[in-house]
């Protein structure tokens, strides 16, 4: 039987042009992936809204599940008219939009009414492309809802990631408050996935005790650093390459503006900085700037606080940037601040290890066993700027402990890689598309 093939798609078809018949496809991969990613698109750029480590986590296992042989389709809402079906991301992966409400911008608390549409356009779009999956696994309460309506038309097991959930979210102190419908579908979901994915050991003892939810369910797997992408340079080369002054202490944030980022208690800190100390300059990455690069939206409210308090000369706004431009940012500061009030994992401190750059970090969710206090960085007390100041004030002012900090930081980081991290999630996929319920997890922690 001849072959042909369909537009955007890696599977093989027969020439037979009748109606599809699902379920009776030719020539699969060995495993194939959907990927649920509702709210936020892999191919976001990183720092708008919505927009941070969970796309990168989504893009980068993806990829290297790609690169281990996986057919992988991430399926996520489409936000601008025109945008293709699929898109390919890298070898093995695709980028599916799918229409579900109007092709704008819908903030995520109005999108769960929404999803069965989502869930039945992804079903469509499979069968036109031929496809089917032998793994859903779904990112956010959001997508593992979706997961969930997909189960009854493509009969997979599902793994839940949630990245992070309303109770850890409420629990660190963040002044937003989650919509009631959120924890009451997440309660649900933990007990309709196969397996749940926890990205640090605190995470998978909320689940277990709070949720009580069955020990050989959670597989604790951190998200992943590329090692190669991040990685140390030359201070004075990188920050000439970006404009950055080569003679102040630089301070960096990078992440979303959103106040469980802590970004307030950052502004405090620098506004504590000693009279009698050099003033440090901090390089904010996130958010959006207009053409002339003033802030706007979310960034605006920020830069007015920092002038509120006197401090705006202090900071440099550079807006959200491309991932392969952040080791640039890395390698031209003196110390990282991460002052979280909940990181499920803390990508941006792991990825400043590698780059061997200190960090200064919230003990808040993963940051606390991804940072060695007083090896790696130091672990601050959530919301507490005074802490946060004598901490930075500490590492800024001795280039003898950031070197000795960053080399142990790199080290430390090496056990984060990405090869690591997608053996321990395919090894889920494949005992679930085999039918098993139990030893899911890998026996080799990541976690030391």
């Amino acid at each position: 039987m001849n072959a042909g093939r369909i537009e955007g798609a890696n599977v093989e078809q027969s020439e037979y042009e009748g109606p599809g018949v699902f379920g009776y496809e030719t020539d699969l991969p060995a495993m194939r992936v959907a990927m649920i990613s509702v709210h936020t698109s892999p191919l976001a750029s990183l720092g708008s809204a919505d927009a941070g480590g969970m796309n990168v986590y989504i893009r980068e296992l993806a990829c290297h599940l790609g690169m281990l042989g996986v057919e992988v389709d991430i399926f996520t809402r489409r936000t601008l008219p025109g945008t293709p079906e699929v898109a390919p991301l890298c070898p093995g992966v695709d980028v599916i939009s799918v229409k579900a409400g109007p092709p704008e911008p819908v903030h995520k608390d109005s999108l769960f009414p929404l999803l069965p549409q989502f869930a039945s356009e992804a079903v469509l779009s499979s069968v036109r492309r031929g496809v089917r999956y032998d793994v859903v696994h779904s990112h956010y309460w959001l997508s593992g809802w979706v997961a969930h309506l997909l189960r009854r038309y493509w009969e997979t097991p599902f793994i839940q990631m949630f990245h992070t959930t309303a109770h850890m979210k409420e629990s660190s102190g963040n002044s937003v408050i989650e919509i009631p419908l959120r924890a009451k579908t997440e309660r649900q979901i933990i007990d309709l996935a196969d397996s749940l994915v926890a990205a640090n050991p605190a995470e998978r003892a909320d689940l277990l005790w709070r949720q009580r939810t069955p020990t050989d369910k959670v597989c604790t797997v951190p998200p992943g650093v590329d090692l190669e992408l991040f990685s140390p340079g030359d201070q004075r080369s990188s920050r000439k390459a970006l404009g950055i002054p080569g003679d102040r202490a630089v301070i960096l944030f990078v992440g979303r503006v959103d106040p469980i980022k802590g970004i307030e208690t950052l502004l405090e800190a620098i506004e504590r900085w000693p009279s009698d100390g050099a003033e440090p300059l901090v390089v904010f990455v996130g958010g959006e700037l207009e053409g002339n690069g003033t802030p706007v939206g979310a960034l605006a409210d920020v830069a007015a606080l920092a002038d509120d308090l006197g401090i705006a000369e202090r900071f440099s706004f550079v807006g959200s940037q491309p991932q392969d431009k952040l080791p640039l940012f890395y390698r031209s500061a003196n110390v990282v601040a991460v002052p979280s009030k909940y990181e499920s994992f803390g990508l941006v401190a792991i990825e400043a290890m590698a780059c061997g750059i200190p960090v200064v970090a919230s003990r808040a969710g993963g940051l606390a066993f991804t940072i060695e206090d007083g090896e790696t960085g130091y672990l601050v007390p959530v919301a507490e700027p005074e802490p946060l100041t004598e901490a930075l004030v500490r590492v800024v002012g001795d280039p003898n402990l950031q070197r000795q900090l960053g080399t142990t930081a790199r080290d430390a980081a090496l056990r984060f890689s990405w090869p690591a991290v997608a053996s321990s999630i395919l090894h889920m996929y494949q005992r679930l598309a085999e039918g098993h319920r139990a030893d899911l997890c890998c026996d080799e922690e990541i976690y030391a």
